[in-house]
């Protein structure tokens, strides 16, 4: 599977996908896109986005996305900490066009 971490998204985190291709936006040096050119990069290349912007939903229609989206209930990596196994089940689960909002 492949999967972009957006800004927020702990990086930290991305140990824990060691079968998975992982990537952030930083790293691909698309940190000032706006999220609908993030989503629109990310479909071309990734299977699912992994975000911790919870208006994403509002602010661009992730229906019909040739990628699932992941939305962590927080940036605060020590928070994540305890939910690591709820993540990566989540993660693992998500299906082409999907979007799950974790809860917080």
């Amino acid at each position: 599977m492949r999967i972009l971490f957006d800004q927020g998204a702990p990086v930290p985190l991305k140990q824990h996908f060691p079968d998975h291709q992982v990537q952030t936006a930083f790293e691909l040096g698309w940190s000032r896109l706006t999220n609908g050119e993030l989503l629109a990069a990310a479909e071309k290349q990734f299977d699912v986005l992994v975000t911790t912007d919870r208006n994403l939903r509002y602010q661009q229609s992730p229906a019909g996305r040739n990628l699932a989206v992941l939305v962590l209930p927080t940036t605060s990596w020590p928070s994540l900490q305890n939910r690591i196994d709820e993540i990566v089940k989540a993660l693992t689960s998500l299906k082409t066009g999907d979007f799950l909002e974790m809860p917080r």
